[in-house]
């Protein structure tokens, strides 16, 4: 990857956010300034341009182009509430193929967004219908995403000891236990990945952890490690807490698969 590259990457993936389910999405104001349009009411025609074109590839408008408010602040101290899109990858490329084709950075979202778009959400009755083996795959890759995008999100507000960044948070979810404690407790070997070693009951549980740790760290705008090593172990508590009250299986008693991703030997379940 050249330099060019890497710079369009970082961007792009700068402003990525994984929501609770853990699926990947941008904001299109956040785009906006990304893809250097100064003005929403000249952007607003590049997005109307997106969908169109996402009609006329017979894919659904509202899976890609989900319409979201958000409240701003105002001069005289109140708020008002402004439009916004939530996007899926797709809809990103297809943005970044409406705009305009002058401006080096969109070149470079082009690029981007057609290289790296693969179908990160599937749907429920598909997933059903996977075996826990290939759920367990799936949802590996959505941690691998979303650590991604915590990790930038906990740099900006402060982080350099990323090992005590993520141990507060599993804390928080396994009742004061560490990523090596955790290990321990699965019998693994040394520096063996504790993600690669759970269910998928006990992946979507550290999806919501982390994928919640990253929207208040941006959305509180921490600004400090102590802050933000907090953050993350009230949010991996909290999880705890939303489990226990569903009468759900806490994640430390639930069971360690007999293989480990690695074993199983495969790379990714979507490409």
């Amino acid at each position: 990857m050249n330099d060019i590259e890497e710079y369009g990457e970082i961007l792009f993936e700068k402003i990525k956010h994984i929501d609770e389910d853990g699926n990947e999405y941008w904001l299109a104001r956040e785009l906006m300034v990304a893809l250097q349009y100064k003005k929403w009411d000249k952007y607003i025609n590049v997005i109307e341009q997106a969908r169109t074109s996402c009609k006329n590839s017979d894919s659904s408008i509202s899976d890609h182009f989900l319409q979201v408010g958000k409240m701003i602040n105002i001069a005289n101290g109140g708020q008002r509430k402004i439009l916004d899109y939530k996007l899926s990858r797709y809809a990103c490329y297809l943005i970044a193929q409406n705009a305009d084709s002058k401006k080096k950075v969109v070149a470079l979202a082009q690029t981007y967004f057609a290289v790296q778009t693969r179908r990160m959400e599937i749907t429920e009755k598909e997933y059903n219908g996977l075996t826990e083996d290939d759920k367990r795959f799936y949802r590996r890759e959505q941690t691998k995403n979303g650590n991604y995008s915590l990790n930038l999100a906990a740099r900006d507000a402060g982080v350099k000891n990323f090992d005590k960044f993520h141990n507060a948070g599993y804390k928080g979810l396994y009742n004061g236990e560490t990523a090596n404690d955790i290990a321990k407790r699965k019998g693994l070997r040394y520096r063996e990945d504790i993600l690669d070693n759970m269910g998928s009951e006990e992946l979507a549980a550290n999806i919501f952890r982390i994928s919640q740790t990253e929207a208040k760290l941006k959305r509180d705008i921490i600004n400090s490690e102590d802050n933000a090593n907090k953050t993350h172990y009230d949010v991996g508590k909290e999880v705890r807490r939303t489990i226990e009250r569903l009468g759900g299986t806490m994640p430390e008693d639930l069971p360690t698969p007999e293989k480990s991703l690695k074993e199983l030997g495969k790379n990714k379940l979507i490409k």
